[in-house]
This record gives C-alpha cells, structure tokens and sequence, in this order.
C-alpha cells in the first residue's frame, strides 16, 4: 500500500509559547490553576496556533458518512437506509450538528463516501463516492487497498479546505449505520481488549443486541487476526468514514491544524491516526466523555482527558460542537484577564 503522505513529518508545536502562556496563566488575577482544563485548552492552543492570543472563532465540521457491509449482522437497531436519509438530513439543516453549526457560526462540510440509500446529487453534500458501503469485515477485509486509499484521501482533502478557509480549529464527525461495531472492532484490535470491553448500544440495542454485538465481533477480530499494523486493521475492520476521520487527522497534524475529537467513533480514528503517525497526538483536543461503553478506554489509551461530560453519545461531531463555545471561553479568559500588576491586585 504506497500512501506515502500519512509518514511525512507533523507540524510541531510550539514550546517556548506553551511555556509563555503558562507564565501568562500564572499571572492572570486569579490562584494558579483554579480555571483547570480552561487553562490547560488555552495554553494547548498557545502552542499549537503559535499564538500569544489564541483564538477558535472559525471552526470547520466535516461530517463523513458511509455505509458498513457489517449492518447485514444485525448490529443496528436502526436500518442501513437512515445513513443516506440522514446525509440529506445534514444538508437540509435538519440533524443536530447542523443546528449546533449554525449556532457556533461554523463552516458544515458534508462529505458522502457511499451510502447503500443514494440520495443522489444534495446542495451542500460533497459526494465523494467510493462504494455503496464497505464489506462485510465476518466475511473478508472490509476494504480494498485502493478503497482505504480513497477514503484517507477524502479526509485529508477537507483539511486542505478548511485551511484554505483560514479555519482555526478543526472537527470531525461521522455518520454510518454499523459504525460504532467498525469502531469497537478497530478499537479492540488496536488496543488487545476483547470486544465487550468497547462494544457498547450504539443506536440503542438492548443486553441481547449488545451481546449478539459481540459474538460478530469476536468472528471477525478471528478473522483478520494476521493484520497486525494499524493501517491493515483499518483497511480489514474500520469503514470509509473512520477512514477519512484517520485521513483528517493526520492531515491537520501535517498542517498545523489544531483539532477537537468527537465522540467513541471519531476516538478510535484518533487512536488509529496516532498509532500510524505518533506525533499526530500533541495536535489533538478532546471534547467529551462518551456515554457509548468503550470510550473510556480509548481515552485511557491516549492519555485524553475530555472537556465534558454529558452523557452523550449521538455521534455527528455533535459532542465536539457542544464544547467548542468552552474553548471560546478558555481563549477569552486567557486573552482578556488583567494581570496581577494591571489590576493592582496583591500576588499570593
């Protein structure tokens, strides 16, 4: 497989910033680390954007939806045909990260991979069709090499976007009936955990659904158990959706471009984009804690501790959204609190 532009170098941060901004942090009028993880964001943010005054007023979504040949395993207590409803969904306003876009003032870019419900040509929907769904990974690998190639691509052509649009932070989100079994399938592989330790209710499956979530999983890890890199068990277990999420990712590192991660699924790209190109990680902010069993691992995995916690696990970059005024929040208080010395205040 010739991908070569996911081991070209990352961008690397900036340290002597980092440490500026948290000599700055320790001089702002109040105790040293009483704001917690809004400190922490702003002086991530210092480094990353190379920036005394950080910002995150212009964020860019790219929302990747594709179908999983999986879904015929009875995964899903919703049927494959709502991935490309819900393609059309994000287009016309209607889904959650559309709303929470709107709200944030921020650019929607729909991205659709292959959906087994073509909703043909949509205005605002990229169609950057691949296949109508991946395989079934029960079966055989759940891409071709020349698939999984296309789908890294697609993720890295969004990036190019949003910095061509002078974005400051970038999101990623997903949308794919089965997505969350791909994602526990990747995950377990990545990490040596059995499936019921990341398999989880997804759409909503009950203990039955869950279990029976498990069994697939355990006959597919079974039979892609030679794919030992972490690219191969992308290509074998993941979709093309987690595939552009790992695309993007690396893509941003590359870049400069700060990112938030979403939810489990957009979290197990993330693990993946980092076990292919390791400094991939200091480029990433996370958002929330996932409702959706599993994620916790992931976190623990990449040393993440999210923003928020809100029990939500809908998926759609929804989660990330919903943290992004805090980031506002973390750069206004960074930027616009007196010092010590300004405000005539008395230092500990």
């Amino acid at each position: 497989m010739s991908i070569d532009w996911l081991t070209a170098p990352c961008a690397q941060p900036d340290a002597d910033l980092a440490e500026s901004a948290r000599l700055h942090q320790m001089q702002l009028t109040k105790p040293p680390g009483s704001l917690g993880m809004l400190e922490t964001a702003a002086i991530q943010l210092a480094s990353l954007q190379r920036s005394p005054k950080p910002a995150v007023d212009r964020v860019w979504i790219s929302v990747f939806a594709a179908d999983h040949g999986v879904a015929e395993e009875g995964v899903s207590a919703f049927p494959q045909v709502v991935t490309g409803e819900m393609v059309r969904n994000f287009a016309t306003g209607g889904a959650a990260i559309s709303v929470l876009a709107r709200s944030l003032d921020a650019k929607l870019d729909v991205v659709n991979l292959g959906t087994v419900n073509d909703p043909g040509d949509i205005a605002g929907v990229r169609r950057a069709i691949i296949a109508p769904s991946t395989a079934n990974f029960c079966h055989g690998p759940a891409m071709t090499e020349a698939q999984l190639e296309a789908a890294l691509t697609v993720g890295a052509e969004s990036v190019h976007a949003a910095l061509k649009s002078e974005a400051q932070l970038f999101i990623g989100g997903e949308m794919g009936i089965a997505n969350t079994t791909a994602a526990a399938a990747l995950a377990s592989a990545l990490l040596e955990e059995p499936p019921s330790c990341l398999a989880g209710a997804g759409t909503g499956l009950n203990a039955a659904g869950i279990q029976h979530k498990v069994s697939v999983l355990e006959r597919a890890l079974e039979r892609h158990v030679t794919a030992t890199t972490a690219l191969e068990q992308l290509r074998c277990l993941g979709g093309f959706e987690l595939a552009a999420l790992v695309g993007a990712y690396i893509a941003a590192a590359q870049a400069g471009m700060p990112v938030l991660v979403d939810g489990f699924i957009s979290t197990a790209a993330a693990l993946t984009a980092v076990s292919i190109q390791p400094d991939v990680r200091p480029w990433l902010l996370f958002s929330h804690r996932s409702k959706e069993h599993g994620h916790t691992h992931l976190l623990m995995a990449l040393n993440a501790e999210p923003l928020v916690d809100l029990g939500l696990r809908l998926g759609e970059a929804s989660g990330a959204a919903v943290a992004v005024p805090l980031l506002r929040l973390a750069c206004a208080l960074h930027n616009g609190m007196a010092t010590f010395e300004q405000a005539g205040v008395s230092t500990a």
